[in-house]
């Protein structure tokens, strides 16, 4: 049984919030707070096992940096591409942070699986996925797109597609080649 709530109904939100109503936030994060929730508990499951972050803290430093941005969301796909863009931030940060507090030390090999799960073991993989996909965002922003919001924002092909008002068959073949792109950069460096 599918327990997600009406897209349309949240689009609505979104526009009424984006238009500076604050009681349409109140009504919002209930509805997508589950998403939000299951997204960050997929990015932490691939973590270690000892990660000082929680789900929970995840999706509310999430709501704050969201709650505190000037940006227009647009629908239910835009709000869970811009809060899939926050998430990996907000994990790259933390990364960043584990990594100048143990002063470095070793990379280890990204493993790059078919859904391009970020590593499990080190804070240093997911700071090497991010360089990555700037790499990839400078050779091509598009490619580095679709892998955000595919890997990162739990969008399907077709809100993808959506999105960035692209075919499926589009996001497909262009996540094929990142993926590729990505397998060979990141067991390059390491």
């Amino acid at each position: 049984m599918d327990t997600s709530p009406d897209p349309h109904f949240v689009t609505e939100l979104l526009r009424q919030w984006g238009s500076g109503d604050k009681q349409a936030l109140d009504q919002l994060m209930p509805l997508v707070y589950d998403q939000l929730r299951k997204q960050a508990s997929r990015y932490l499951r691939a973590e270690r096992p000892d990660h000082t972050l929680a789900a929970t803290a995840l999706v509310h430093e999430a709501y704050v940096r969201l709650v505190d941005s000037d940006l227009a969301l647009v629908d239910r796909v835009h709000f869970f591409a811009v809060s899939a863009r926050i998430l990996r931030q907000i994990l790259v940060d933390h990364a960043r942070t584990n990594k100048r507090e143990k002063r470095g030390g070793g990379a280890a090999k990204v493993p790059l699986d078919e859904a391009i799960v970020i590593g499990p073991q080190s804070s240093a993989r997911v700071l090497d996925l991010d360089e990555a996909l700037q790499r990839l965002a400078a050779l091509d922003p598009r490619k580095s797109e679709i892998v955000e919001l595919v890997c990162f924002g739990g969008l399907t092909c077709d809100e993808t597609a959506t999105a960035l008002e692209i075919s499926p068959a589009t996001v497909r073949r262009e996540m094929r080649m990142a993926k590729a792109w990505l397998r060979c950069n990141l067991t390059s460096t390491t």
